[in-house]
């Protein structure tokens, strides 16, 4: 599970797997497959970061080298 943070500061944990793909326009938006959207504080780039590294976390890498 990644972190992220609701608008009005809340935080919470959102599995990465489910997310289909992200929005920038201009808020960050997690598209997730349910078609669920999440409108967050956090920029893609931290979420990419948060994503990889959890991946790491857990292994995933090692069965996609």
């Amino acid at each position: 599970m990644i972190k992220v943070t609701r608008l009005d500061g809340r935080g919470y944990y959102v599995n990465p797997h489910q997310i289909e793909y992200i929005e920038t326009n201009p808020d960050t938006t997690l598209v997730m497959l349910s078609g669920k959207r999440l409108v967050v504080q956090e920029a893609y780039e931290t979420i990419f970061d948060s994503i990889v590294a959890y991946r790491r976390l857990i292994g995933a890498f090692k069965n996609e080298e």
